[in-house]
């Protein structure tokens, strides 16, 4: 039972006696009905964060990453491309606008890679990953397309199905490269300004590289990302981006060039200066600067690398000597002259790798010197058949005989004749004539493919690439190219 006594009015204000008040039981039902509704509160809390960790967490998305090759290769040129009624983006962006991209280099119709960074950091700027409102996708697009009221360089695109936006929005939405590499057959042409790229699965044309008259010899990076070409017009080595075919800048030589050869770590371009009194001009490819010049005795025709990457071999004309440089410490070790001008050359491996043997064409000789190099001298020379009965002779073109190479399976030598308007086929090591094939007029030179095949052979008399089975010896297709092809070479390349 509650006892209660009455109290003089205003003492219930006074704590103590709150309970003795007449709203003890009031007090009571609030402080019980506060404490259920806190205990229930706290419960329901409690099960709602346990059955939280018992769930599965929902995957996030994460945010688009805007991929730099992605950018060099698909996105630059855009800003490159001439539209009709347009200027170009780089007409205003290098030069008067807060979106400012680096200037091209002289006489370069592409950025560098360098230069290509820069611009990455620029236009990453403008570009909220994921979003396809970012500045760079509504700037220059209609507004009635989704575009933004106003662009100082006018409305580039009526929709956003034209390609050359959706290739901006792909980056936008994190599009990547794609950096696998193909096999390619690359093909200059001599009194040309332009170079051809050729499948060897369907024996097409696939791709031209413009803008680089006479070019003379031609080179790829292991990682197929350039392609490097000497360019007797400008007296330059010109750098080409594999995927994009555009010249990214062109290095200054001492002299005229004539062919090419690239280390195998492909950190250094060999430039042939065929120009008095001759040399061999370095490259670093990672600079793009001219290092370094050797000094040779007369005018250098072709450089080549050892199979085994350890020595680069110069060969002259005027001079008619072969020069042999250290890879390591760029400076000539030995030489070997002849009584008639060096031309091209081929090389075969010892088991581990080193040169064995170098085989020389010779001017005007139907036929090749034998080396042995670690000897060091001419050990024999092979004359190619004669002209068989029923051909005529022709003079016309290069040496009597230019063009060779050993297949990667070091079986078989195979060597071009202008006089014969044939390829023949030597095994090795025995140099026993396998055989030979009709290509087309003045065969001038001679790749390969990795899987020992197939030959390619620049027909420069017919302005035509001759491709010959090396099992049957046979011509399977002739491919039509530009003018007076010499030079050409087998890469795998990030191509397109």
């Amino acid at each position: 039972m509650l006892i209660t006594r009455k109290v003089a009015p205003g003492q219930c204000a006074r704590a103590t006696a709150v309970l003795n008040c007449g709203g003890v039981m009031y007090l009571t039902k609030i402080l019980t009905w506060r404490g259920i509704l806190f205990l229930a509160i706290s419960a329901w809390v409690l099960m709602t964060i346990g059955f939280a960790v018992q769930q599965p967490h929902a995957p996030m998305t994460a945010p688009a990453q805007l991929d730099f090759e992605f950018f060099k290769t698909q996105v630059q040129p855009i800003f490159l491309a001439k539209r009709p009624g347009h200027a170009r983006c780089v007409a205003c962006h290098i030069t008067s606008t807060p979106l400012r991209l680096q200037p091209l280099s002289t006489g370069s119709g592409a950025w560098d890679e360098e230069q290509s960074r820069k611009n990455f950091d620029v236009i990453r700027q403008r570009v909220i990953p994921g979003d396809l409102h970012s500045m760079l996708l509504i700037h220059p697009l209609a507004t009635e397309a989704g575009g933004d009221a106003f662009h100082a360089g006018g409305k580039h695109w009526d929709s956003q199905n034209v390609p050359e936006w959706q290739t901006l929005a792909a980056w936008v939405r994190g599009a990547k490269a794609d950096t696998s590499t193909k096999l390619r057959i690359i093909q200059t042409n001599s009194a040309g300004d332009n170079i051809h790229l050729i499948d060897p699965v369907t024996n097409k044309v696939v791709g031209e590289i413009k803008d680089i008259e006479a070019n003379h010899g031609a080179a790829a990076a292991p990682d197929g990302s350039r392609i490097y070409f000497s360019d007797e017009a400008l007296e330059t080595l010109d750098i080409v981006d594999a995927r994009t075919l555009q010249v990214t800048k062109r290095i200054a030589l001492s002299g005229r060039p004539n062919n090419i050869s690239i280390s195998r770590d492909g950190r250094r371009v060999y430039v042939a200066i065929v120009q008095a009194p001759g040399a061999v001009d370095v490259i670093d490819t990672a600079s793009q600067e001219r290092v370094k010049t050797i000094p040779a005795k007369g005018g250098v025709h072709n450089t080549y690398v050892t199979p085994d990457g350890n020595y680069v071999i110069a060969g002259s004309i005027v001079g008619k000597i072969m020069t042999v440089i250290d890879a390591k410490t760029e400076q000539p070790v030995w030489s070997l002259e002849f009584d008639l001008g060096v031309r091209p050359m081929a090389f075969e491996q010892n088991a581990d790798g080193s040169t064995r043997r170098i085989f020389v064409q010779l001017t005007e000789f139907h036929g090749f010197a034998v080396v042995d190099f670690q000897t060091r001298k001419e050990v024999t020379r092979i004359t190619l058949p004669p002209l068989p009965q029923g051909k005529v002779d022709n003079k016309e073109g290069g040496n009597i005989s230019h063009g060779m190479a050993v297949t990667a399976d070091g079986k078989t030598l195979v060597v071009t004749s202008r006089q014969n308007s044939a390829l023949y086929a030597y095994s090795l090591p025995d140099l026993k004539l396998l055989g030979g094939a009709d290509v087309g007029l003045a065969p001038d030179w001679v790749t390969l493919t990795p899987d020992s095949k197939t030959a390619y052979v620049a027909n420069a008399g017919s302005n035509s690439v001759s491709v010959i089975d090396l099992k049957t010896l046979k011509e399977v297709a002739r491919i039509p190219v530009g003018q007076v092809p010499k030079r050409n070479t087998t890469a795998m390349l990030r191509v397109q």
